[in-house]
C-alpha cells in the first residue's frame, strides 16, 4: 500500500477513535474524554497499527487510560472497520505518548530563560 494512503488511512483512523473518546462510547473507566490521540502510524502491510495516546494529565492516568484502550481495542477496531471499507483491518496496540507533554515544558523553560535574560539586560 502507498505511503500517502498508510498516511490517509492513519489519520482517518486517528479521527475516528478520538470521535470515540469524546463521545464516551469507550465504557471502560479508565479512560477519560481528556486522552487525545497525537497520531497513528500504519504497517505498510496493514497488519498493525501504533496508536500514540497523550494528555496533560498526569503520567498515570495516562498510563491506565493506555491499559483501558488496550482492553477495548477489539470493541474499538470491530465499530471502526464497520465504519471503514478495506479490506484488512489492523490490530491497534495504544502506546503512551509523552513528548507533547514534555514540548511544552520545554517551551516553559525556553521562555523562562528568555525572561532572566531580558532582566540581566536591564540590570547591566
Amino acid at each position: 500500500m502507498g505511503q500517502y494512503r498508510l498516511q490517509r488511512l492513519g489519520e482517518q483512523l486517528r479521527e475516528e477513535i478520538a470521535t470515540m473518546l469524546m463521545t464516551g462510547q469507550i465504557k471502560d473507566p479508565r479512560v477519560s474524554g481528556f486522552l487525545s490521540i497525537n497520531r497513528v502510524e500504519v504497517a505498510g502491510d496493514l497488519a498493525y497499527a501504533k496508536v500514540y495516546v497523550s494528555s496533560f494529565m498526569d503520567d498515570n492516568s495516562v498510563k491506565l487510560g493506555v491499559k483501558g484502550l488496550q482492553n477495548a481495542a477489539g470493541y474499538i477496531q470491530s465499530t471502526i472497520a464497520k465504519k471503514l471499507s478495506i479490506y484488512k483491518f489492523p490490530k491497534l496496540t495504544f502506546i503512551a505518548d509523552f513528548s507533547m507533554k514534555e514540548g511544552y515544558k520545554m517551551v516553559q523553560t525556553l521562555k523562562e530563560l528568555e525572561k532572566q535574560d531580558e532582566e540581566n539586560e536591564q540590570k547591566s
